[in-house]
């Protein structure tokens, strides 16, 4: 029996992008990943993106914001912004590192959009990403 593969989305401070990551890749495809998410300075969760994750049923609960400190053992390491890409730490076990940027809500709420907008256009950014890269067998 093989185990599940672990994928961890790291972001700058684990708050909405590599979060929702994480909830949406254990909601699409659970059954065959294991989630995890991490900031190379963990802050804390964006109530904005659990609101977004609430919306479309998807379950937050477990949802904190870890530092990449907290894990050794990946096998998928996905950094979600540039930042994060820039200063990723090695993970000795990871047999692929993937940079796919999202940006960053709190960035397009500055430009003028409304911000539960903002989370949701990004929130489905995700989801699409995740079920073209992890939905193939």
């Amino acid at each position: 029996m093989s185990s599940k593969e672990k994928v961890l989305f790291i972001c700058t401070h684990n708050s909405c992008r590599s979060q929702m990551a994480e909830a949406l890749l254990r909601y699409e495809f659970g059954d065959r990943y294991e989630a995890l998410s991490a900031g190379i300075e963990a802050t804390e969760v964006d109530p904005l993106a659990l609101k977004v994750l609430d919306e479309i049923n998807v379950d937050t609960s477990g949802l904190r914001s870890r530092s990449t400190d907290e894990f050794k053992d990946v096998d998928l390491v996905v950094t979600v912004c540039d930042r994060a890409k820039e200063t990723c730490p090695f993970f000795p076990g990871a047999r692929e590192y993937i940079h796919q940027g999202f940006r960053d809500p709190p960035d397009l709420v500055n430009e003028g959009t409304e911000p539960m907008e903002a989370f949701r256009m990004i929130r489905d950014e995700i989801r699409v990403w995740i079920k073209e890269r992890f939905g193939v067998e």
